[in-house]
């Protein structure tokens, strides 16, 4: 080992830059099965028992992704009887009614009843406070109550959308609309003065249609429709309670009642109620091809199988993990050669010390393992360095990746495929190193010495 470490020290900048090549190409492939790790957990108990879905027509894996990740937006609406129709159902073990549209600095509002949170995750108790029990009263997910700061006994205000990213709510941004309204209806009352001047019909006639514009929105605000800004500005959130650590898309999410939809946007004056979808949990499987049966052929609504979308997605997550797995491929093949090149280069260096060292006496075998010793050593320095990569980008990465697609990827765990990984990586520097140490084991020690 003294003599490979000081082969190694010789030659440090060339052993760095390959033992750099080994660690690149490790890290690669860490972050590439804890992610993979991270997907399959995921799916595995990212719906829970709810097996059926039930929501606008549309994209089944739109309509999943938006319910139980988060992610994309709804496709529609569906009216509120539909859920009552699910809950009555004698093939309905549990059913609960979700309500999204609007958004907290970026973090979606969901409403649902709150008995959803012990039907899915069972008995846990809250990191903070209660429940909501009234409309207005939120809980926020670990994450999301962590990135924005919010503690329990807080307020604020929702904004509409589901991918809003400034704080709602903020006076500022208001300010600035109103002065870009102000504008436009500068510009369009000069528009109207120019038009007046040489073409006084269709002024009038764009006068009329503003007319009936105006009397049509004075008829909305009548019924309960106000304008959304204003809704949401007089509507305020209380934080009552934090989730724990759940470790699925739930984390970022803000909780509250299931009206709270209604009560922003107007639609309950004149109830007209709907819902974005239905989280159905079936007494058998049976009973799901029955309600799936039944609901289908309702207009404007679908009934999706939970898992089946779920596994669509992770097929289309795994043929681009398969192609990636090709880039890597080819990173393990650059990583191989440069191994190989580093080692070609010590054996062109090392002859006379491999024919000193056979004259003395040592055995062929002696020189055999040092070449390839030190082909080792340097896959073996990589290897750590790159598991070390791998996990450490995981981790500085894992907010960003679950902000963006709410998979966790664990990165303080060790995942399955890792134990393969670094065997993989050990046997292609061994195989690297076989040629150099063989050339050399061969070579006449007489021969070696007088070169």
């Amino acid at each position: 080992m003294t003599l490979l470490w000081r082969n190694l020290w010789h030659r440090k900048g060339l052993s760095l830059l390959t033992a750099l090549s080994v660690a690149l190409t490790v890290g690669l492939l860490v972050f590439l099965i804890l992610v993979k790790a991270g997907i399959e957990e995921g799916a595995a108990k990212g719906y829970g028992p709810f097996e059926l879905v039930v929501g606008a027509d549309g994209s089944e894996t739109q309509l999943v992704l938006n319910t139980f990740y988060h992610v994309d937006v709804p496709t529609g609406n569906i009216p509120y009887e539909v859920f009552e129709g699910l809950a009555k159902d004698p093939q309905t073990a549990a059913a609960y009614a979700m309500t999204t549209g609007d958004n907290y600095n970026g973090y979606p509002i969901v409403g649902i009843e709150p008995a959803y949170f012990p039907e899915r995750y069972g008995d846990r108790k809250l990191a903070e406070g209660r429940l909501y029990a009234a409309s207005g009263e939120v809980v926020l997910g670990a994450h999301a109550a962590r990135e924005l700061g919010v503690h329990v006994g807080g307020t604020f205000k929702g904004g509409h959308g589901l991918v809003e990213s400034h704080g709602a709510g903020d006076v500022e941004d208001h300010e600035v609309e109103d002065h870009e309204v102000e504008d436009h209806e500068a510009e369009g009352h000069e528009a109207e003065d120019h038009g007046e001047e040489g073409h006084e019909e269709p002024a009038k006639a764009g006068h009329e249609a503003g007319k009936e514009e105006e009397e049509e929105e004075e008829e909305h605000e009548a019924a309960g429709h106000g304008e959304p800004g204003d809704a949401h500005d007089s509507f305020e959130y209380k934080v009552v309670g934090i989730l724990p650590m759940l470790n699925t898309a739930d984390d970022r999410a803000v909780f509250t009642t299931v009206d709270y939809a209604w009560k922003v946007h107007g639609a309950e004056a004149q109830q007209h109620r709907e819902v974005t979808a239905v989280l159905v949990k079936p007494k058998s499987i049976g009973g799901a091809q029955a309600l799936k049966l039944a609901y289908d052929k309702l207009d404007n609504v679908q009934a999706v199988y939970t898992s089946k979308a779920v596994a669509d997605v992770v097929n289309l997550v795994d043929q681009g993990t398969a192609m990636l797995n090709v880039v890597s491929v080819l990173c393990v093949l650059l990583a191989a050669i440069s191994i190989l090149l580093s080692l070609v280069a010590a054996a062109g260096e090392r002859s006379k010390d491999a024919g000193l060292l056979r004259l003395i006496g040592k055995p062929a075998s002696f020189i055999w393992f040092t070449l390839l010793g030190e082909g080792l050593l340097i896959t073996a320095i990589g290897l750590a360095a790159g598991l070390a990569i791998g996990h450490l980008g995981s981790y500085l990465g894992a907010t960003a990746m679950f902000e963006f697609s709410g998979i966790h990827v664990n990165a303080l765990t060790v995942a399955e495929g890792e134990g393969l990984l670094a065997a993989g990586t050990l046997l292609v520097g061994a195989a690297a190193s076989l040629g150099p140490a063989f050339r050399v084991y061969r070579a006449d020690p007489l021969q070696l010495f007088r070169s």
